[in-house]
């Protein structure tokens, strides 16, 4: 029986455990809090009424310029999607799909424009479409509302529609109606985020898109295509599902393009109309996108208008990048940003601008509308002698003025209501700009337009000088000056950092890791042997390991380091490696699991550079995947088989594996039979659910949809009742014969088993290689061990855990993490995998579904097989109370050594970006960087809580 303390002791570490979770809890809060703060949203309206402080000659909101506005949004619609091949250096076979865009362009250049659109990062579909709508902004917290979206408070263009009159329809992709549920007089919304879906959402709108502009019934339609961005999203860029894609979208548009155009005859519904196609954001060639990488942040934006503006619109329109495309004919692309989009179509509709935005009217946008050129829109006071050019400025100058008023009382809201707001000098420099434009404003409608009333000198002056044009482009650079600089002042300083709060949560968490590492030197110190005590290998083996962790941690510091962050792991794991190696090449030995171990590294190593753990899809391999230099030896069909039965064969020998360990690490009989034809069956629904995707095997439709949505969710279920058996063993079951190694074997066997076929079928056919390579480097670590244990003639002794193991078990899981696809941005999230065995849509089912795939190989299983590091050492041991302490102690000890090294890499990620919060990629890298580690750190001590009380 083991001593009364010994069981207080056991109680008392999982409080201890639960303990450093809540002050890490505490500590990330805080942070957050102070980090992560979002923009403060202001529930102001604009009104059409509204006058207060506005300059004489710009009185009024825009006189509307278009009677209807059709706008079309491919989702994730990348530039070069739009753009003549002859703009790249290199054609792909994706580009120059949408001809009927590209012609328009170049035949009807006064009408007609393609415009490279440069959103700002996160580029996650959510923030884009509240972005494009507020004329603001996106906040960096709202990533993780892109699941389920709550309503736009906010003033934004939908709002000024609905209140001013117009009429709106909308259709395809449901955010919008999560984002405007009251906004829509029509609405016929579809399902988005079943990411292997590539049709559902697109038919819907071709079914209802062109029907809707043969009617009268609405003034603004939005039509939000999401086929090119699943098809990203699964197959990645250069696939055939793309091309298929793009080559719908050019017969749509064509179809929309020839309706509009028989309808657009004098007295007809779109005699008046402006088509926009759009992107919301790019995409990689992987089909990721919430960065803010420029394949992510380009994307595309083309206007046309079926009434032709006169040809003094060349004039305004930018002629810097122009080329010839496909067919010779020049065509001409200009550059604009989102944050324009708002304000410029609330001017071309005359509406109210929204309270937020803070963009300019675009000029060349505003321009390729005929209304804005039409002089009969001047009042009578105004000049009529201008010709063509001049009259538009004055129009265009006005609409300025208006947007210079409201992105100034805005700043003056935002300043007197926020809790921090913008630096004094800031204030005070845009504040100067805006003065210096409003005092010439007067000054430039009498040199511009000189009324009856104005003195004969005047009229001289004004004649003498050529102050039409020149004053007005004067007045435009001035107010585009302020508008430039505020945007440019609310994209390096809008994020609002509380320097407190951060304070206070780094503090919270130096304090609980310098509690942590206390801990384990008591630990170690109490329970090390003489015989270690005295071996000179101790104190420079811990040293090594935290001179290992140190110098990962140190290493993000560095942008370039954190984009590196797997190829580091993996260095710093093979130099543990070699330092093994090395030690035993001097005692004159050879180790057979010590070169096994480093040609696995190896393997890893070009793993995560290859990109080889990229979910592929049926027999669809990208570019950069080593299985490609396969394909070009042998052919592309010989490739495709491969890649269809070697996971299959991988699969088999990774279930044989188990099973032998299953058969020896479970003494229980129920125990051991259960979990063992639980594990079989898993394994036989992987397989199926994967030759159901296949293509070399024919199938029955109702063969086929079993496979692919029943056969994981039997998987699932399994997995569920595995845990709840293992959880009725651990609190029900006899375990007075056991020896205490043999039932934390136990125990941890079950876990692993319960856990891995979910996460094999989640990480798609790499699954099993994964398996395959993180089993073996498992096995060299844990015989390793034992072979120093021996060599120290440790067997029966009481010792210190061995922190190298552990620290190559940290670094291990990071490895898998990059290994497996996954990066730490949110467009290294992969959604295909939520989906998988469901084709609906459920926010917690599909949230948890994501997250074992993110966090399973890299956090799940490392933590909750943590008890094979310590078990291993007492193969010989009894039931002698002091044995089986000690085993409970040693595990103690590698769950607290590796939760010290989690907390350690986590802390210096906070400093990291505390230093580097105003950094360019704060939101780009840095950010995403700590909301994945913050989360793994919780994870992590939540595991560790959990495996200290089931284990022991």
């Amino acid at each position: 029986m083991a001593a009364p303390g010994s069981h207080t002791r056991r109680r008392a570490w999982p409080l201890l455990f639960l303990a450093v979770l809540m002050f890490h809890s505490l500590a990330i809060y805080l942070f957050t809090r102070g980090f992560l703060l979002t923009r403060t949203e202001l529930d102001v309206h604009s009104h059409r009424d509204d006058r207060i402080g506005i300059s004489p000659g710009c009185s009024s909101w825009p006189p509307p310029a278009v009677d209807r506005l059709v706008i079309v949004v491919l989702d994730a619609l990348r530039f070069d999607f739009v753009a003549p091949s002859t703009f790249f250096q290199e054609r792909q076979p994706w580009m120059d799909k949408l001809q009927v865009l590209q012609r328009l362009a170049a035949d009807e250049k006064t009408s007609a424009r393609i415009f490279k659109a440069l959103a700002d990062p996160p580029t996650t579909s959510l923030q884009r479409l509240k972005a494009l709508t507020t004329g603001g902004l996106p906040t960096f917290i709202d990533v993780g509302n892109s699941f389920g979206a709550p309503a736009i408070v906010e003033d934004n263009i939908m709002h000024q529609f609905a209140k001013n009159g117009k009429r709106v329809v909308m259709m395809g992709d449901d955010t919008w109606i999560q984002l405007y549920p009251e906004h829509f007089n029509k609405s016929y919304p579809y399902p988005s985020f079943n990411v292997k879906d590539l049709d559902t959402v697109d038919n819907g709108v071709i079914e209802h898109l062109l029907p809707s502009l043969h009617k009268n019934d609405w003034d603004v339609l939005i039509a939000h295509f999401l086929g090119v961005d699943h098809a990203g999203h699964i197959f990645g860029v250069d696939s055939t599902p793309m091309i298929q894609k793009l080559e719908q979208y050019n017969r749509i548009l064509e179809d929309v393009i020839d309706t509009l155009k028989s309808l657009s005859t004098s007295g007809g519904p779109h005699e008046n109309t402006l088509l926009l196609v759009m992107g919301d954001h790019g995409q990689t060639l992987n089909g990721d996108h919430g960065g803010g990488t420029a394949e992510e942040v380009e994307t595309s934006l083309f206007a046309w208008s079926p009434k032709t503006p006169p040809n003094a619109v060349l004039s305004v329109l930018g002629k810097n990048l122009c080329n010839a495309d496909l067919h010779g004919k020049e065509v001409c692309v200009s550059t604009m940003q989102q944050l324009d989009f708002a304000v410029t179509i609330a001017a071309l509709l005359g509406i109210p601008f929204p309270f937020g935005s803070i963009g300019r009217v675009n000029p060349e946008l505003y321009a390729l509308s005929a209304g804005t050129w039409d002089n009969q829109q001047i009042g009578a006071n105004d000049c009529t002698q201008q010709n063509d050019l001049e009259a538009w400025m004055r129009r265009y100058a006005e609409a300025l003025c208006i947007n210079c008023w409201q992105v100034k009382r805005y700043i003056d809201r935002y300043s007197a209501t926020s809790v921090i707001g913008f630096r004094a000098e800031d204030l005070n420099h845009v504040a100067d700009l805006y003065s210096k434009a409003q005092a010439n404003w007067s000054s430039v409608l009498r040199s511009t337009c000189p009324v009856e009333t104005s003195s004969q000198d005047e009229l001289k002056e004004c004649a003498n000088k050529e102050c039409t044009s020149s004053a007005l482009r004067l007045q435009i650079d001035a107010y585009s000056d302020f508008l430039e600089s505020f945007a440019k002042l609310a994209r390096s300083a809008w994020t609002e950092f509380d320097l407190w709060l951060m304070g206070i949560g780094l503090s919270v968490m130096i304090l609980s890791v310098s509690t942590q590492a206390c801990m384990l030197v008591k630990l170690n110190i109490d329970q090390i042997s003489e015989k270690e005590r005295a071996s000179s290998s101790f104190i420079p083996k811990n040293f090594f390991a935290f001179a290992l962790v140190a110098i990962r941690a140190a290493s993000f510091l560095s942008n370039s380091y954190i984009l590196a962050e797997g190829r580091v792991a993996n260095f710093l794991l093979a130099t543990s490696c070699i330092a093994s190696v090395w030690h035993s090449a001097t005692k004159g030995k050879f180790i057979i699991e010590e070169f096994v171990f480093l040609l696995l590294n190896i393997f890893i190593r070009f793993g995560i550079e290859f990109g080889m753990s990229k979910q592929i899809s049926g027999s669809i391999i990208s570019n950069d995947h080593p299985v490609s230099i396969i394909c070009g030896l042998f052919g592309s069909s010989f490739c495709s088989d491969l890649m269809e039965i070697f996971p299959i064969i991988s699969l088999t020998l990774v279930a044989y594996i188990i099973l032998k360990c299953i058969s020896y690490a479970i003494s229980h009989r129920f125990l051991k039979y259960s979990v063992m034809s639980g594990s079989i069956l898993s394994y036989i629904f992987i397989a199926i659910h994967w030759a159901s995707e296949s293509t070399l095997l024919s199938h029955t439709k109702a063969t086929r949809e079993t496979g692919i949505s029943l056969a994981p969710r039997l998987v699932y279920t399994i997995g569920g009742l595995s845990l709840a058996i293992s959880a009725f063993y651990r609190l029900f079951g006899s375990t007075d014969h056991l020896k205490m190694n043999e039932r934390i074997t136990s125990l941890s066997a079950v876990m692993l088993c319960s856990w891995s076929p979910t996460i094999l079928i989640l990480l798609g056919r790499q699954g099993p290689f994964v398996a395959l390579i993180c089993m073996t480097i498992a096995w060299c670590i844990i015989k390793l061990q034992q072979k120093n244990q021996r060599e120290l003639k440790l067997d029966k002794g009481i010792h210190a855990a061995d922190s190298v193991s552990v620290t190559q078990w940290s670094f291990l899981a990071v490895c898998l993490f990059y290994l497996t696809g996954h990066w730490c941005t949110f467009d290294g999230l992969r959604y295909g995998a939520a989906f998988i065995g469901f084709d609906h849509f459920h926010i917690i089912r599909q949230g948890l579904l994501l997250s074992i795939d993110t966090f399973g190989v890299s956090h799940i299983l490392p933590v909750l097989s943590l008890p094979f590091i310590a078990i291993c050492w007492y193969n010989s041991a009894s039931k002698n109370s002091k044995v089986n302490d000690a085993t409970v102690t040693r595990l103690i000890q590698v769950l607290l050594m590796y939760g010290l090294i989690t907390s350690i890499t986590t802390t210096l990620t906070i400093i990291c970006v505390t230093i580097q919060r105003r950094h360019l990629m704060v939101w780009g890298l840095f950010a995403p960087k700590y909301v994945f580690d913050a989360i793994g750190l919780l994870l992590t001590d939540l595991l560790v809580v959990l495996a200290s009380i089931y284990y022991s």
